[in-house]
């Protein structure tokens, strides 16, 4: 435990203030801005041994982003995904406190022994904590974005009125650059999750014209659910809903990842792509981590359907086209109205391929042209005149190298396919951390 005796210095929090401000306008991300903020602070001679820090996130997957720096170890970052729960740990916090009485701010000192008023004051009196100083701060009237956050210290004084005041100017400053940082995130967020990935990516570099795009070699993976007007009629509006959105959970994430990205997803289907380029290998690459992904949704999907049986549900049917070609990829819509996809010849043959599963009674099928490019062995299915396609397409059906239900989960299966939103999200947390506690506990730290 620490006892400080000198003044905070004003020309140094000048520059703490100075950086932020640089910091929002060549447009840091939020880690940097907190990492760079916490370590400027307790080098201006802040006696902070802790800060927690959570940003509330639009986005449809995470409540939120949360920071944790402590003098000793530095920075640590956790995702928080969505929660109906509230645990009793979070109704015993500061923070909820704090949002149940609309206030700003709490002050608590922390005595070495005697009662707590919180639980979590258990955990900073471990940490040799003394002085606490939790607050709420909106980026704006109504605005549903904030922060959120608490201050510590191992002073054995605590905080002095110098150095709150000195929180109070800082916390502000602090509070417009992160509020820069996450729209930033924001517009990135929601340009991943609705786009996809490397879309979002184009959109965001300026590809943002109509007519804007390129021409590109992929091979192409279309899905569809069958016989869902049933599943509607017959289940109602919300259990419909459901039901598509387990099947996608189940089908179309295998697709979003390994070089795959889920382009769009078309009513009750799905349109996937795995870019590459225009020589053997590469098209190879792209077939052979295509065609994975095939066998590792039919395995997701069977598991699916044992568990909709046990549950009483009906199975769901699919169906999986498989192409490899040149395709349009870019803006396309009104002046105002844009939507970004692929097009073209193969996009349509692909589509129809799709359409051959109900034929000929497959789950999958794809053009020799794709076939080709694998390894695997393949049943010829027959020829078929494609409308618009001059030449016959010669369709397969792969042959499975070993019982679906036999499949291992993929590594990321538990983890529902993670998007490239999510994987910015969770930033550095690894897989085994993913599913932590849920985030209305995490906030009352």
């Amino acid at each position: 435990m620490k006892t400080i005796h000198s003044s905070v210095s004003d020309i140094f929090l000048d520059k703490v203030a100075e950086w932020l401000t640089q910091s929002a306008l060549k447009g840091e991300n939020l880690e940097n801005i907190v990492r760079g903020f916490c370590d400027r602070m307790a080098a201006s001679g802040l006696p902070i041994a802790r800060v927690h820090l959570t940003f509330s996130m639009l986005h449809p997957l995470y409540d939120a982003l949360g920071f944790t720096w402590r003098r000793a170890s530095g920075l640590t970052i956790e995702g928080y995904r969505h929660s109906q729960d509230k645990p009793e740990r979070f109704l015993q916090s500061p923070y909820y406190y704090l949002l149940t009485n609309n206030l700003d701010y709490l002050r608590r000192r922390i005595d070495v022994d005697g009662p707590l008023e919180f639980p979590i004051f258990e955990d900073l009196r471990k940490e040799k904590i003394t002085d606490y100083i939790s607050f709420v701060q909106a980026f704006g009237d109504g605005s549903a974005q904030g922060m959120m956050g608490s201050w510590s210290t191992d002073s054995l004084n605590g905080f002095s009125e110098e150095m709150i005041a000195a929180l109070l100017r800082l916390q502000n400053h602090l509070a417009m650059a992160a509020k820069m940082a996450v729209l930033g995130k924001l517009a990135n967020n929601m340009l991943t999750t609705y786009l996809g990935g490397d879309a979002g990516k184009r959109v965001l570099n300026g590809q943002i014209r109509r007519g804007d795009g390129e021409t590109i070699r992929a091979a192409l993976v279309m899905g569809d659910m069958r016989q869902s007007t049933m599943y509607a009629e017959k289940e109602g509006r919300q259990a419909y809903i459901d039901t598509l959105n387990e099947f996608f959970d189940a089908i179309a994430a295998p697709f979003n990842r390994n070089g795959g990205e889920i382009l769009s997803f078309l009513g009750d289907g799905f349109l996937a792509v795995y870019p590459c380029g225009r020589h053997k290998d590469p098209s190879k690459v792209a077939c052979e981590a295509a065609l994975s992904a095939v066998f590792q949704a039919q395995a997701r999907v069977a598991r699916l359907n044992q568990e909709r049986q046990a549950g009483g549900l009906g199975i769901v049917r699919y169906g999986i086209g498989l192409h490899v070609g040149n395709v349009m990829f870019g803006n396309v819509g009104l002046k105002d109205r844009l939507t970004f996809s692929a097009f073209g010849a193969a996009v349509n043959e692909v589509q129809r391929l799709q359409n051959l599963t109900k034929k000929y009674s497959r789950e999958v099928v794809a053009s020799q042209a794709f076939a080709g490019y694998t390894g695997s062995e393949w049943v010829t299915l027959g020829e078929e005149k494609l409308r618009g396609v001059r030449q016959k397409l010669t369709v397969l059906h792969p042959a499975p190298l070993v019982e679906l239900q036999s499949l291992e989960p993929d590594a990321d299966a538990v983890h529902d396919g993670l998007s490239e939103a999510e994987r910015v999200i969770l930033l550095h947390r690894d897989a085994k951390k993913r599913e932590e506690r849920p985030l209305l506990e995490k906030l009352m730290q």
